[in-house]
């Protein structure tokens, strides 16, 4: 999912600070990566990009841990046994905490549904508060490109 607009270095530190963690450089080239990411990356597609920076693969899986943990990312399976990682709901609201992924099974794309694409209700068989408690919500098949 896009996000509104490219955050200055400003607005990293603070999103950092309010989370209660230090703005270190390589946490904000990851964090910054994360924000203009469109879709859920892995963590070794983010370490080849931050590669050329001079960060290596462990310090960059060092802070997209202390980003999950700080409630600013998500860390979610796909299905493929790959962790993916993406920002989680900005305090302007510009990108939501629980929103659809597409997953085209055939060669492996992921991306992000609008909001509103799926509606969650509760049936009377149903799990009590299913709407409340659904973390991830994944649709699988098969994308334009491989259709």
């Amino acid at each position: 999912m896009a996000r509104a607009g490219k955050p200055s270095l400003d607005d990293l530190k603070t999103r950092l600070r309010d989370a209660d963690l230090r703005a270190t450089a390589p946490r904000l080239a990851v964090l910054r990566f994360l924000y203009e990411a469109p879709t859920p990356v892995s963590h070794a597609e983010l370490a080849d990009k931050l590669a050329p920076e001079g960060w290596d693969r462990a310090t960059v899986y060092r802070n997209l841990n202390d980003l999950t943990d700080a409630g600013i990312a998500r860390k979610t399976d796909l299905g493929d046994h790959v962790w993916r990682f993406e920002l989680l709901k900005d305090t302007d609201g510009s990108h939501t905490d629980a929103h659809p992924h597409f997953v085209c099974d055939e060669c492996g794309e992921v991306s992000c549904l609008p909001e509103g694409t799926v509606e969650i209700k509760s049936t009377r068989n149903g799990p009590l508060r299913l709407k409340e408690r659904v973390s991830e919500i994944q649709l699988k098949g098969r994308c334009e490109r491989c259709n």
